[in-house]
């Protein structure tokens, strides 16, 4: 990720912050450009886009699809991207070090109790054969993680930590989540911290048995955030808070769907087709994963992030020289702002 952020942008002119003939006062006719990555985490985007949220605010938003999240990192700190996604990692604290100006403002995905989508895997030949049994049995085997010194790290530190091992106790393999699945079915790896829907489709193909729930170790993780490049609020500070109104608004409606870790509260049968449209999967597919929590307001889980900052810091994957100030990295003004205006609806 740090890698990406010293790419040269030549003649890039995307107009990620907006523009407005109103100006920054209003966010009539501002256009709006959010990254996706065309996933399940990028369910309140899709929201807020298909029931005319953003329409509501009068913003004109592009959702702008990216391989990963990593890859909006370096058009969101040129301004040329307004708003992105992320899961904090030692690459994008690296990236702040060096005075990226980029904003952690609202929750995007948490790891809480009956959400626990991102569980413990592990190979159902070495549950049957009685080599693993409990997370202790896993000390010298392989586990897959997405890619070095992400929150999923910390994660495993401490679903190993209950067990008396240390983090290096084990051998990490990594793959992008999808690749987890056929990784287990073939046998190159031993076990895998997977998130949805790579999960459900590795239980599902009898390949894997979840070995833990993460959401019982480390409960309220803060696994991805929604970020705003520094240009935006600064250039359009209006437009900032209506996107953020109908984001929250979208983050009630997703929250009540999957209220209790279940598709099966109020409109759910509507949100898992909004979703499954946009990343083009059946509807009843999704409603078979383990849905993420999204705070009712989009709030963040702050204590969290600093937990996964000092992990980085401890196992040497921070090398920025000074110390993240999450005072400044962290705005949740919108979010508040955001909620205060729900409760005078």
């Amino acid at each position: 990720m740090v890698a990406a952020v010293a790419l040269s942008f030549g003649a890039i002119t995307v107009a990620g912050c907006g523009t407005s003939a109103t100006g920054a006062t209003s966010c009539v006719g501002v256009e709006v450009e959010a990254g996706i990555t065309n996933s399940l985490s990028d369910a309140l985007l899709f929201i807020a886009q298909d029931k005319g949220y953003f329409t509501e605010e009068g913003l004109e938003v592009k959702l702008r699809p990216f391989k990963s999240a990593g890859e909006m990192v370096p058009y969101l700190a040129a301004g040329h991207l307004a708003v992105g996604a992320g899961a904090p990692s030692a690459g994008f604290y690296n990236g702040i070090a060096r005075d990226i100006d980029i904003k952690i403002v609202a929750d995007k995905g948490q790891l809480v109790t009956n959400h626990d989508y991102m569980p413990l895997l592990v190979r159902k030949e070495l549950v049957d054969s009685g080599k693993v049994k409990s997370i202790r049995d896993l000390e010298g085997l392989s586990v897959a993680e997405p890619a070095p010194g992400t929150a999923t790290s910390s994660t495993l530190a401490a679903l190993l930590e209950t067990e008396g091992l240390a983090y290096n106790d084990v051998s990490h393999m990594f793959l992008g989540f999808p690749d987890h699945v056929a990784a287990l079915q073939n046998g190159s790896i031993d076990a895998a911290l997977t998130t949805e829907p790579a999960a459900t489709k590795a239980l599902s193909s009898g390949a894997a048995v979840k070995l833990a729930d993460s959401t019982t170790v480390y409960n309220n993780q803060q696994l991805a955030v929604l970020l705003y490049s520094g240009d935006f609020p600064k250039e359009q500070g209006k437009a900032a808070q209506c996107f953020m109104n109908a984001y929250a608004h979208a983050a009630r409606d997703y929250s009540a769907a999957v209220e209790g870790g279940r598709w099966a509260g109020a409109g759910a049968d509507e949100i898992a087709s909004i979703i499954g449209a946009n990343i083009k999967t059946d509807p009843e597919a999704v409603k078979k994963t383990v849905p993420s929590y999204v705070n009712p307001d989009a709030s963040l889980n702050v204590e969290s992030l600093k937990k996964d900052y000092a992990f980085f810091v401890k196992q040497g994957l921070y090398t920025g020289t000074s110390h993240i100030d999450f005072d400044a990295l962290v705005d949740t003004s919108y979010v508040d702002r955001a909620a205060q205006a729900a409760t005078k609806e």
